[in-house]
């Protein structure tokens, strides 16, 4: 009996080792978060009775990531946090002391130091004592500021996150699907190119403040001084007396905003406000009994029986959606969970109609398939498109060997999701209600191919009231927001079309040139692909680029059906000049000279000047009325030394 649990163990620590290697390298995801903590519960439990760790376990190891590049010791110890799932441990650890909550974000911790001022290098993780130094790598990280003012030594401690969003657009756009954000987190920083790196938007987000030579005795304040150095920290909120209460009042308070957080998480931190007293802890293993304590959320399972598989085309692939009994679990009715791609089917031993499984809300949120109980029938990959009904292939990555099933047809509306979405954008046409998994479905359904089915939506209204998620005054409010969009102005309606290299700005320069009906005739009929090129700020290539795609076929006819459905408006604009000409502006707060941003907009724009959202290094001005403000666009501009000026020192300037 004692070998067969020491063999067990031994079992244990080898597939919960490969697991983490996986996980934590950006490769192909072996075992689910459920399953590790069960396996990595196990463990412990074993390890108790039969009084023995071994030596590599992960109960008595930091699990690293593997990032290839220079190896570097960290100044200080970069210590993983003891887990529970009860919030009596919370409690008891706090020993009634003020503490912080905040989010345990799940993505790639980086240390971050600073040095007079400047960022001196960027560290991963590693195994805690030993991390990789990826310093180059920091351009391309939004969060990790190239400068501040404190001109010491500074030490922070982040991590680096995807947000669902952009994983979302990653999967579709590029067909790789990553199991999740931290796979493709971690991954991404394994790149070379910064320009590749940059389109993945990684964001480092601050959780603690290692060191600096400023003295503080409160986390708080170490937080608040992070923020004043201009860096967006993790959410976080004080428990000055803590008791069973208010802990559980402030987990529930943070269980509800996961439905509205766009970045992972797996947990709730804690940490002592008092720092000298969170020193004074041993240190057990690879944790500090004082460091910090890590809340995780127990998941609700339920068994249930699969009904089919649905084959959801989104972008270049076409991934599994189970579709089973509904179960109730953390209060809703789940009856869907996405399985991701044929490998994970294969992992979990996924069957026909019949098939007993067991699913959760993983962190409250998404339904997952944890584990197949029995399988009947048998798994049925479809061998043409469900949107286009051309045959389709399965593609096994070469960095993960990941199988993911794909339409061969290039113009099938289902790759073509991210330019509906943009269509029907408020830069767009602006549909309320219109969501891009709303646009999904109908693709699927076959009730969208081209923008102009859009405005034929009614035709499916009595089907649209019985879809989960639809309602007779959801339809309603949906089909009245498609007939609103049937006016639309001319810039929106030229924007909404993905034309490649013709943005916002362009749009609007080309359209102070010409009526959008003129300018559409005059490009079907352009000879020279430098038709437009002599217009301010468009040059041959982006004129090459409009010509080309309103000359294509396809995209006569589609253009033509979709204008017999609007109306177009073009504001007149009322001067053209070039006092802001080749100049980039950012407008923040509020204005008085104009009667509104949108107005000193469309001026700066008609001077043959452009206005962009954010401040960056292309910026010439940032326009605001508070020079001396600390808001997050001042404190940019001076750090790229990126002249302030007010809208009176604007007006005499440019007018």
């Amino acid at each position: 009996m004692q070998n067969d649990k020491m063999t067990h163990m031994r079992e244990l620590v080898d597939k919960l080792n490969e697991a983490s290697n996986t996980y934590y390298n950006g490769q192909n995801e072996i075992m689910s978060d459920h399953e590790w903590d069960a396996a990595f519960d196990e463990l412990k439990h074993l390890e108790e009775e039969m009084g023995t760790i071994l030596p590599d376990s992960p109960t008595a190891n930091v699990s690293a990531d593997s990032i290839a590049g220079e190896k570097e010791e960290h100044e200080f110890a970069a210590l993983s946090l003891a887990k529970t799932k009860k919030t009596t441990d919370l409690l008891k650890w706090s020993e009634g002391k003020p503490i912080w909550i905040s989010w345990k974000l799940d993505g790639l911790t980086l240390v971050v130091t600073y040095d007079k001022g400047k960022l001196s290098k960027v560290v991963t993780r590693g195994n805690g004592h030993i991390g990789t130094n990826i310093t180059h790598l920091a351009p391309a990280i939004a969060g990790i500021l190239p400068t501040i003012t404190d001109k010491g030594h500074v030490v922070i401690r982040g991590e680096a996150i995807i947000s669902y969003s952009d994983f979302n657009v990653f999967n579709m756009e590029t067909g790789e699907e990553y199991a999740n954000p931290r796979n493709l987190a971690s991954g991404s920083l394994t790149l070379k190119n910064i320009e590749t790196l940059k389109e993945r938007h990684l964001h480092w987000i601050p959780f603690t403040l290692v060191y600096s030579d400023e003295p503080f005795n409160s986390w708080g304040a170490q937080m608040d001084y992070l923020t004043k150095l201009g860096f967006k920290t993790v959410e976080h909120e004080a428990i000055n007396v803590p008791n069973i209460e208010n802990i559980d009042a402030t987990i529930e308070n943070w269980t509800h905003k996961l439905n509205s957080f766009d970045y992972p998480v797996d947990g709730l931190v804690i940490c002592f406000d008092d720092i000298a007293y969170a020193t004074t802890g041993s240190v057990t293993g690879h944790h500090a009994t004082r460091g910090g304590y890590a809340f995780k959320w127990q998941d609700e399972s339920a068994k249930t029986e699969l009904e089919y598989i649905e084959w959801s085309c989104a972008a270049s692939t076409i991934s599994p959606v189970a579709v089973f009994k509904p179960v109730e679990l953390e209060g809703t009715t789940v009856k869907r969970a996405s399985l991701c791609n044929i490998s994970e089917c294969e992992r979990l031993g996924i069957g026909g109609k019949g098939t007993k499984i067991s699913v959760i809300k993983a962190n409250k949120i998404i339904p997952k398939v944890i584990e197949v109980l029995q399988t009947e029938g048998k798994l049925s990959i479809p061998t043409e498109c469900p949107v286009c009904k051309s045959p389709t292939e399965v593609v096994v990555s070469s960095s993960s060997e990941t199988k993911t099933l794909h339409c061969t047809n290039p113009n099938c509306a289902a790759k073509e999701l991210k330019k509906f979405v943009r269509f029907v954008s408020k830069e767009g046409v602006n549909i309320d209600g219109l969501s891009e998994q709303t646009l999904q479905k109908f693709i699927n359904l076959g009730w969208i191919n081209q923008y102009a089915d859009i405005f034929h939506l009614h035709e499916h209204a009595n089907d649209l009231k019985i879809m989960e998620g639809f309602g007779d005054k959801s339809v309603l409010n949906l089909l009245r927001a498609i007939d609103k969009a049937k006016i639309v102005e001319a810039k929106n309606l030229l924007f909404s079309l993905s034309i490649p290299l013709v943005g916002q700005d362009v749009c609007s320069r080309l359209l102070s040139a010409y009526p959008f009906n003129e300018l559409i005739m005059k490009a079907r009929l352009a000879t020279d692909s430098a038709e437009f090129s002599n217009i301010a700020g468009i040059g041959p290539e982006k004129s090459a680029s409009f010509i080309a795609w309103i000359q294509a076929e396809e995209n006569i006819k589609r253009l033509d059906n979709l204008l017999v459905e609007l109306k177009i408006t073009q504001p007149v604009v009322k001067e053209i000049g070039t006092r802001c000409n080749g100049l980039t502006f950012v407008v923040t707060g509020d204005v008085h000279h104009y009667k509104n941003r949108n107005e000193l907009k469309a001026y700066i724009e008609s001077q043959g000047g452009k206005v962009t959202g954010s401040v960056s290094k292309s910026t010439n001005y940032l326009i605001n009325n508070d020079v001396n403000s600390t808001s997050e666009k001042n404190k940019k501009a001076r750090q790229f030394e990126i002249p302030i000026i007010s809208e009176n020192e604007f007006v005499e300037k440019f007018t």
